[in-house]
């Protein structure tokens, strides 16, 4: 089977959109996979965005409880932070040598912020070079990544071609992106993609108040209780009926459909079924967020293994490129 890698960045804490789109669908490949894999947290490519030292060790501390809380299994993976590896940053400046920079200019994240220049930064115009390296360091033969993410693994395969090709041998590994049609966009609480940027998240693992009160945040219209609803153009049904059973989905469209039922019963029920599927996990987050101390256990065990891997190319590279 094919060695397996992805990241998540620690630019805040785990939302359902990263758990449904990244991290479930990470740890199923997983478990069908016979070859070692790689999960990693990028906080390298939160300082793009994010400046916040504190913020940051706290939200890797919440982005490594998630994969946990969610069943990673670490003798099976390699499950690291990615700042505590700098062979990827070593690794990055010599592939910076090898890349175009029409290339870079064309890249979609760099592109979406350049009329304002002055919020463009270093980092976020080399990000794909920084990808790049993350996946060519380790020799991942596949990526899950997320329909905006393909342009950047594509890019990682031109820049692992250039350096084949220019230095006449087969050293780092094309990867190949795998890309899960099942998973849908995530809307978030106003309709739109859910994303920390756009502030409009559900965070599963917060407390009881203050998750009902992100979940009432969910933006719906004003029709009156007595009224019959769309369930498909409703915010509320639509996260619901991702985490809901068959059945589930189909009573909550009756509800809708039949009126006297308002957006309030629909925003509690969802509300319940958060808590009872995912009562596990929120459990053994917390257990992890208060005990930060087995996080950064298993964290530094993943990191020794990651070094021992990425040094064997680290060092191919280096001799080839006469720095060894």
């Amino acid at each position: 089977m094919a060695r397996v890698l992805t990241g998540i960045q620690s630019s805040g804490r785990p939302h359902l959109g990263n758990i449904l789109g990244a991290i479930v669908p990470a740890i199923e490949l997983i478990k069908q996979n016979n070859e070692e894999s790689f999960i990693f947290i990028a906080d390298f490519h939160s300082l793009t965005s994010s400046k916040n030292g504190a913020l940051r060790k706290e939200n890797t501390l919440a982005v490594a409880a998630a994969w946990l809380a969610f069943g990673l299994d670490i003798e099976k993976t390699v499950f690291y932070r990615q700042s505590r590896r700098p062979e990827v940053a070593e690794l990055t400046w010599y592939l910076s040598c090898f890349t175009p920079f029409p290339m870079l200019a064309n890249a979609h994240s760099f592109k979406d912020k350049s009329e304002r220049l002055s919020d463009v930064n270093a980092g976020l115009f080399t990000y794909p070079v920084l990808m790049s390296a993350d996946i060519l360091l380790y020799s991942a033969d596949l990526v899950p990544v997320g329909k905006d993410q393909l342009q950047h693994l594509e890019m990682c395969r031109d820049i692992a071609s250039a350096f084949n090709h220019q230095i006449g041998e087969e050293i780092l590994t094309l990867p190949e992106p795998r890309i899960s049609e099942e998973v849908k966009t995530i809307p978030g609480t106003d309709g739109q993609k859910m994303s920390k940027s756009y502030n409009n998240y559900i965070d599963i693992f917060l407390p009881e108040k203050a998750l009902k009160k992100n979940v009432n945040s969910i933006i719906t219209d004003s029709k009156e209780l007595e009224e019959p609803k769309d369930p498909d153009t409703c915010n509320v049904f639509k996260l619901y009926s991702l985490i809901a059973s068959p059945d589930q989905t189909a009573q909550m469209r009756k509800n809708y459909e039949g009126g006297n039922y308002g957006y309030g019963h629909a925003k509690k029920e969802f509300m319940e079924l958060i808590l009872e599927k995912y009562a596990d996990e929120r459990k053994t987050f917390d257990f992890f967020m208060n005990n930060p101390e087995e996080i950064e256990r298993k964290l530094a065990a993943g990191e020794e293994k990651a070094k021992a891997t990425g040094m064997v190319l680290l060092q191919k590279v280096r001799e080839k490129l006469g720095f060894a």
